[in-house]
């Protein structure tokens, strides 16, 4: 009876999965869409479904939050040290590493 458990669970799990890839392809385009317009609520709601579905999928194949986020202060310190453009022109990615290292919990 177990292992018929631990097959429910990983089918929910893929499925899950299946679901969450098709919220991120979704979420883009709605970015795309909000980009053509002016609104900046639109994008900014899209840009967060990006990163919440981005921790979600995670989760769901065995990275935490916490590892996500380590990752991406760590691709951040990389790309400023290997003198990124967007870091060089506008210096947004030691901006953006500034803020997650300061911003309260």
């Amino acid at each position: 009876m177990a292992s018929k458990s631990r097959e429910i669970d990983v089918a929910k799990n893929l499925k899950t999965i299946e679901w969450l890839k098709a919220e991120m392809v979704d979420s883009v385009g709605a970015l795309f869409k909000a980009m053509l317009k002016t609104g900046n609520d639109t994008a900014a709601d899209a840009l967060a479904a990006i990163i919440v579905v981005s921790y979600l999928l995670g989760k769901r194949v065995g990275v935490s939050f916490s590892t996500v986020d380590n990752k991406v202060k760590a691709q951040l310190t990389t790309n400023i040290n290997d003198g990124h453009e967007v870091e060089r022109w506008y210096g947004d990615l030691s901006e953006l590493l500034h803020y997650l290292e300061n911003k309260k919990r």
